[in-house]
């Protein structure tokens, strides 16, 4: 089970470093929760595909030397790897974008239900993002 486990979360990263918005929402349960870091939870594919859309207006990233980990049940999953980032585009109530590169360690919590992440909840240091960025 948790071999299952991990290959989902390899296939759901493999979509994000591509920028393939339709391969990793294809993973999702259609009541996803989305717990966004230091900020609000969302939930459903819609909503998770609009922050998708607006991540990618404003950042370019890529994840490297990540670790997946899964628990024997196949229910729960982690992750943590290194976010490698050009500032694009400011977001609302963040500051100002010129392309700014950021290096970052960043983390993220699974639920699986039915073969599929029913949970995201996506950590990084905001702090050092914004010290990063004010470059």
């Amino acid at each position: 089970m948790s071999e299952t486990v991990r290959k989902l979360i390899e296939s759901y990263y493999a979509a994000f470093n591509n920028g393939d918005i339709a391969a990793m929402v294809a993973l999702l349960t259609e009541d996803v929760r989305h717990d966004i870091n230091q900020s609000g939870t969302e939930t459903g594919k819609t909503a998770f595909t609009a922050f998708l859309h607006e991540m990618n207006r404003c950042y370019r990233e890529r994840l490297t030397d990540i670790v997946i980990m899964t628990e024997p049940g196949g229910a729960r999953a982690a992750a943590e790897y290194v976010v490698h980032g050009e500032y694009l585009q400011a977001g609302h109530g963040m500051p100002e974008a010129h392309g700014q590169a950021y290096v970052l360690p960043g983390g993220a919590f699974f639920t699986i239900r039915g073969g599929r992440i029913a949970r995201v909840t996506n950590y990084y240091n905001l702090p050092d993002w914004l010290a990063q960025v004010a470059k």
